[in-house]
């Protein structure tokens, strides 16, 4: 567990101090802006994948 003080070594959940406000706001917020940017991409894939092999609606 880091210490009081300690900088970030990675950008890894569990190499985060949690139990800093500051950090648990900051990095939350980073994670649910990582996650929509990916749940975004992945639709945009299924979609034109869709599109790409005809199931999609004509």
């Amino acid at each position: 567990m880091p210490q009081l003080g300690e900088t970030l070594h990675s950008l890894l959940p569990q190499d985060i101090p949690w139990y800093l406000p500051d950090h648990a706001v900051f990095f939350g917020a980073f994670y649910l802006v990582l996650a929509a940017i990916g749940l975004g991409l992945l639709w945009v894939l299924v979609k034109s994948l869709r599109d790409c092999c005809g199931h999609g609606s004509h």
